[in-house]
């Protein structure tokens, strides 16, 4: 598991899995935030044994993104987050990804049913971090993005330069757009984006040089 600590009282990421998925921990007054726990569920929670974990959410319930979440549950405690549209797939990640992907592994298992369903408007607090819940529905029917002050935690809606796709089950292309087209107005150009996989990026830049905002 590669792990790059930005700061103690900051963001944390993880990069686990087959698929290289980002989990990002945000840290903050000594609590911690999980955003998708791609695998290896127990080695993030040993990660992350110097701070509490209040909470674990997912941007949405592709298996890779929520492989982790049952083991770092049961190591923590913590409640577990999904929007209503992926609830019930996140259940049954692995089934679902198993005729694209190779899901073989003891650190990746389906999801929990979740604690909390997100909604268009719901916040999330950790310490003096708080962070709104926009519906982002396109890569899944049930995609979030989580927008604080300065970043965003984007899962597979925006990478740098590119989008998710939209070829798998519950995937649109043609929603993706109609997602993207309010995310430039919703997302301030300075933001911060932390995707699910690859490099962050920002706002200002994908709305320059990303071809699917032009």
């Amino acid at each position: 598991m590669a792990r790059n600590v930005n700061a103690k009282d900051g963001i944390r990421q993880f990069v686990v899995g087959h698929l290289e998925t980002n989990c990002y921990a945000v840290v903050s007054d000594g609590e911690c935030l999980v955003v998708d726990p791609g695998a290896q569920g127990t080695q993030i929670a040993e990660a992350l044994d110097d701070v509490k974990v209040i909470g674990i959410v997912a941007t949405h319930g592709h298996h890779d993104h929520v492989g982790g979440v049952r083991a770092l549950k049961e190591a923590t405690g913590a409640p577990f987050s999904i929007s209503r549209g992926d609830a019930e797939r996140c259940q049954h990640a692995l089934e679902l990804s198993s005729h694209v992907f190779d899901v073989s592994g003891g650190s990746v298992e389906d999801a929990p049913e979740p604690d909390c369903l997100l909604a268009e408007g719901d916040v999330l607090k950790v310490g003096s971090r708080v962070f709104r819940v926009i519906e982002s529905p396109g890569h899944t029917e049930g995609g979030i993005v989580l927008l604080g002050e300065d970043v965003a935690f984007v899962g597979d809606t925006i990478f740098a330069g590119s989008v998710g796709r939209t070829d798998l089950v519950g995937g649109d292309a043609e929603v993706l757009m109609q997602t993207l087209d309010r995310l430039k107005r919703e997302i301030p150009p300075q933001t911060v984006l932390l995707c699910g996989h690859g490099v962050a990026t920002t706002m200002e830049r994908e709305l320059a040089t990303n071809p699917w905002f032009a």
